[in-house]
Formats: C-alpha cells, sequence, structure tokens
C-alpha cells in the first residue's frame, strides 16, 4: 500500500488470499497481531497471522507486506513457515479486539466494537490501528435509533487492555461466515478459551454443531461444557450420530446420562446404540443415516434424495435398498445403488431392479484395518454395515476412516502437505 492510501478496514481482510510477487497463492489472512501502546496511541500493527496451504499457521510481518488492495495481499515472497504463537504482549485483532465493549473518552458512554482500521505510516513500512468503529447502545440490545454508528480515533476511546467478562462475539461470527466448519474450527482452536466460548454461544446450533465435529477432542469437551445444558442436547442433536456418541464418550458418566436424558428420544437411542460398539469397529465408526429406500422407490425418488444439501459427498454416493421400515435398524438389507448408475437409468426405473447384491456388507464388529481394506479393494467410498439379522445399521464413511486412521493429534498440528512432507517438517 502506497503512502497517504485510504485505511483499511479489518473485517474486510478476514480470509484475503495472499500471493507472493510471482502471483501464486501462498495462503489466507486469518488474523492481524497488534501491540498495544500507553498514553493513548494507536496499536502498532506487527503483522498478520497467515494460515498457508497445508492449513500450518504462520507469522507475516508487515515490513514483509508490499501491498493491500483489491481484495490481496502481497509480500515480498519471504516467508518463515515456523507455526505461528502469540506472545503475551499482543493482541489478536479479529480474535480478541472486535465486539469488545469500550467507553467514549468524551462522555463515558459504553459502546460496541464493531470494526477497526489500519493505515500505513507515511514514508515508512510502519503500520497501526488509527480509527475504531464503534456502536452505541446496550450490550445484547436493539439500538436506542437505526443506524447509530460512528467511526472515531482510538486515542477517543478506552478499555481495549481490560479483561471483559462477557465480551460479544457477533461481529467476529459475522467476519468468518463464509468459511467452512473445517476453516472456522480451526479458527476457534486458536482463540482464549474464554473468546471460544463466546464465539460458540453466539453461533447458531447447526453450525456450531458443524464445526465441533471438526475440533480437537478436549476443544469439543470445554465448549460443552460452557453451554447450558438444554443448548448442550440441542447442539448434540444436531451433530451426526456418530460425532455426537465420539464426544459423549469423553464425558463423565453423569454428565453423559444427562445430557441423553435431554436429548429427543429417537436421536439419544441412536447415539446410545453407537456406543455399544467397540470405537474402531465398524460399529462403533459408523452413521446411522444412510439414504435408505425402500424396493418400489423410483430412480427420481432416490435421486432428490442424493441431492439435499446436508448430506456429505460420500453418503450421497450411494443408497441402500431395504424392506421396511425405513430407519435404521432397517428390515432385510437387499443392496447398494450407487450414484452413477442413478444417472445412467431413466427416472421411472425401480431402484430394486438395478440394485447391485453382490458387494458384501460389513459386520458390526468389523475391525478398522479391515474396513480399511475393503473400501481400497472395492474402491468405495462408504459401506453398509449389517448385522447377523439382516437389517441395516449404518454406513461407514470413508472420512471417518481417515479420521481415525491419522495421528490422533492430526487436528490441532494440521495436516502436511506435499512441501512440507518433501522437507521432513
Amino acid at each position: 500500500m502506497a503512502a497517504g492510501a485510504p485505511r483499511i478496514f479489518v473485517s474486510h481482510l478476514a480470509g484475503v488470499a495472499v500471493f507472493d510477487p510471482t502471483g501464486d497463492q501462498v495462503g489466507r489472512v486469518r488474523d492481524l497481531v497488534a501491540m498495544l501502546r500507553i498514553g493513548g496511541r494507536p496499536p502498532r500493527l506487527l503483522g498478520l497471522v497467515v494460515e498457508v496451504l497445508s492449513r500450518r499457521r504462520i507469522f507475516l510481518p508487515m515490513t514483509r507486506v508490499t501491498g493491500v488492495e483489491s481484495g490481496q495481499v502481497i509480500t515480498t515472497g519471504v516467508l518463515n513457515v515456523r507455526r505461528f504463537e502469540q506472545r503475551p504482549t499482543e493482541r489478536l485483532v479479529l480474535g480478541e479486539l472486535l465486539d469488545r465493549r469500550v467507553r467514549l473518552v468524551e462522555n463515558g458512554e459504553e459502546v460496541t466494537v464493531l470494526d477497526v482500521a489500519i493505515r500505513q505510516l507515511p514514508a515508512r513500512r510502519d503500520w497501526e490501528i488509527d480509527k475504531v468503529f464503534v456502536r452505541r447502545g446496550k450490550k445484547g440490545g436493539a439500538l436506542r435509533r437505526r443506524g447509530e454508528t460512528l467511526t472515531v480515533d482510538w486515542s477517543a476511546v478506552t478499555g481495549f487492555s481490560l479483561e471483559e467478562e462477557g465480551q460479544g462475539a457477533e461481529s467476529l461470527v459475522a467476519t468468518f461466515e463464509a468459511l467452512r466448519p473445517v476453516d472456522l474450527a480451526n479458527v476457534l482452536h486458536h482463540l482464549t478459551p474464554k473468546r471460544r466460548g463466546e464465539v460458540a454461544v453466539a453461533l447458531d446450533d447447526d453450525r456450531l454443531a458443524d464445526v465441533l465435529e471438526e475440533l480437537p477432542e478436549d476443544d469439543q469437551v470445554e465448549i460443552l461444557g460452557k453451554l447450558k445444558e438444554e443448548r448442550a442436547a440441542d447442539v448434540l442433536e444436531a451433530m451426526d450420530p456418530d460425532d455426537a456418541a465420539d464426544l459423549l464418550s469423553e464425558l463423565p458418566e453423569s454428565d453423559k446420562e444427562r445430557l441423553l436424558t435431554l436429548m429427543r428420544p429417537d436421536d439419544a437411542a441412536d447415539v446410545r446404540r453407537l456406543m455399544s460398539y467397540e470405537e474402531r469397529t465398524a460399529g462403533g465408526l459408523m452413521t446411522t443415516d444412510p439414504i435408505v429406500l425402500r424396493p418400489d422407490a423410483t430412480v427420481a425418488e432416490a435421486l432428490a434424495r442424493v441431492r439435499l444439501p446436508d448430506l456429505s459427498p460420500a453418503l450421497a454416493a450411494q443408497i441402500y435398498v431395504c424392506r421396511p421400515p425405513d430407519e435404521t435398524p432397517t428390515g432385510k438389507y437387499l443392496g447398494t445403488v450407487h450414484f452413477q448408475r442413478l444417472l445412467r437409468d431413466p427416472p421411472y426405473t425401480l431402484v430394486s431392479s438395478i440394485v447391485d447384491s453382490d458387494l458384501p456388507p460389513l459386520a458390526p464388529d468389523t475391525p478398522l484395518p479391515a474396513i480399511t481394506s475393503h473400501l481400497a479393494a472395492y474402491n468405495m467410498v462408504s459401506a453398509p454395515v449389517v448385522d447377523e439379522g439382516g437389517s441395516l445399521l449404518g454406513a461407514v464413511t470413508v472420512d471417518d476412516v481417515l479420521d481415525h486412521l491419522l495421528p490422533d493429534d492430526w487436528r490441532e498440528t494440521g495436516y502436511q502437505g506435499p512441501e512440507e512432507a518433501a522437507r521432513g517438517e
């Protein structure tokens, strides 16, 4: 950014792509790092937290930023790939400053921080936070009149250096609204426990459920423990049954039973059934919500089910044909119809006429190595789990298998990209 260029509000930088001088993308901006200063002086912007393509978070000093324009950040191309670690004197701008309640110096009025603006100092490569965009009105309440927001100098507000017990998270949540659940989970993992809890409270049940499924177990237990019990039960209901069962298995027995009692009976029954199997078996890994159709269903009906947006790609890859009842555990399992086969046949075709009954199902006690071999041998992304009586119990998907094949801490350390693996990192 050239000297004298306009200010940039930090919410516009969240998720922005970072490029090297040759135009190759090296990552995305996940936060900004600032250092507060005494005497009302604007904080100095130290650098950016950049998530590189391997999902490792690194620190990019502002001295290595050559341009911030047109929704992109340009760097000198020199990156230190050591993992970012926040120091005690540093503040994360998106994670810690937004949504904070501060006071206007002029009259002591309490306001909420919606955004802050940064600028590059003239004739220098230093950056600072010089403006604060705030909203008047009581915390959590309606504004006293519409559009009651204003932009003030940093020196016109006070309270950024104080810990706040009930800092909101609405602006931070809105900033990361477009992130995939796995990326938002990565954001939460790197926040302080206090801030992580505040963001979790601000998310709706479905969004929080999706994010919890992508977090390490310690973070899952911590966040669930900060929710009111009724809401915790609602979030567990919104999670995939196998993920909810894994999370509940980490809790003390008394907490587990209390939450199961608060859940809807049907959802609790699915979770209890999954918890009855050994963890690293087909029964412990399966989901109880695959696509199940009766033999008289048509290809058109099957395609309509496959189109449901909440289905993962692995579950949408095939349907399972069973006798009634349609819910797991079903009636007699008849076979599988793959998505590609559905695309090749007329819409009025009955699924019973195109079912693949040659593919052997998995027993619920099938161990993880055998599941892996089964999926690899038959080139499958999911496989049916059938009990001794021939009823479909659920389906094991390749994403759940990979989750258990990777190291236990892979969500915390991030996976290795090709370049990191080549360097032996």
